[in-house]
């Protein structure tokens, strides 16, 4: 089976006041086709920036990143741009959305750039937010929705080019832990639908709800366990 990402002794620096800043030290690690994975460690881990790399929003100083068995490197901006908006689908901790712009619109924007037509945007994206329990909230702009809504409308447009790897980078660090645990139930309700789910966290408590833990420290996994897990229900602790 080919990895739905291969990452192949990737290093990252980055030129910080003149001093050469390694990110990502020798970096090997393949992710299957509907795996649940977390990426944890501390603050300065490395772990944003391998997401980065993985969501082909960055490039590596040395090493080569696979997306279904195609080196990054060969692909040209228009071929990476496809990538990202139809393959991965991207939550982000500050969600991301557009000021002054409908939940609705919020989540056709993926589907503009794909070249869906507009009456079949609009039905993808009400079934969408329907889906994520929005579909009275399809006229609201993002101040006008709660944290929690606004993280729902995001995971809506993540979704909404069907894509078969889903990004999640601190999905819940802006969240109370209500809301926090409802996001948390959606993303275990994807990984059962076979989608391959890539969490980043530094919330080690949300990192076991994934399948497998890959721990980054300064900049080199230093765990990569499998834990397969039956029931992926997200406890409410009180």
């Amino acid at each position: 089976m080919t990895p739905v990402i291969a990452i192949k002794n990737v290093f990252k620096s980055f030129q910080m006041d003149g001093v050469c800043i390694t990110a990502l030290k020798n970096i090997n690690l393949n992710i299957n086709k509907g795996e649940y994975v977390a990426i944890t460690g501390t603050s300065g881990s490395g772990k944003s920036t391998l997401m980065n790399l993985i969501g082909c929003l960055d490039k590596p100083t040395e090493g080569d990143v696979y997306i279904d068995g195609k080196k990054a490197s060969d692909l040209s901006s228009n071929q990476l741009a496809e990538i990202r908006n139809k393959k991965i689908g991207f939550v982000f901790q500050s969600f991301n959305l557009l000021a002054r712009t409908s939940a609705l619109d919020n989540v056709q924007m993926p589907l503009i750039y794909a070249g869906i037509p507009g009456r079949e945007r609009k039905r993808m994206a009400t079934n969408l937010l329907g889906k994520v329990g929005l579909s009275k909230r399809l006229d609201h702009q993002p101040n006008q929705l709660s944290g929690g809504q606004q993280q729902r409308v995001a995971i809506a447009r993540a979704l909404v080019n069907n894509p078969q790897i889903i990004m999640a980078d601190e999905p819940t660090g802006n969240l109370d832990s209500k809301s926090g645990r409802d996001i948390m139930k959606i993303l275990a309700d994807l990984y059962k639908q076979k989608r391959t789910i890539v969490l980043v966290t530094h919330d080690i408590h949300l990192a076991k709800e994934a399948q497998r833990q890959i721990i980054l420290k300064d900049g080199e996994i230093i765990k990569d366990t499998t834990e397969v897990k039956h029931n992926l229900e997200i406890p409410n602790n009180k």
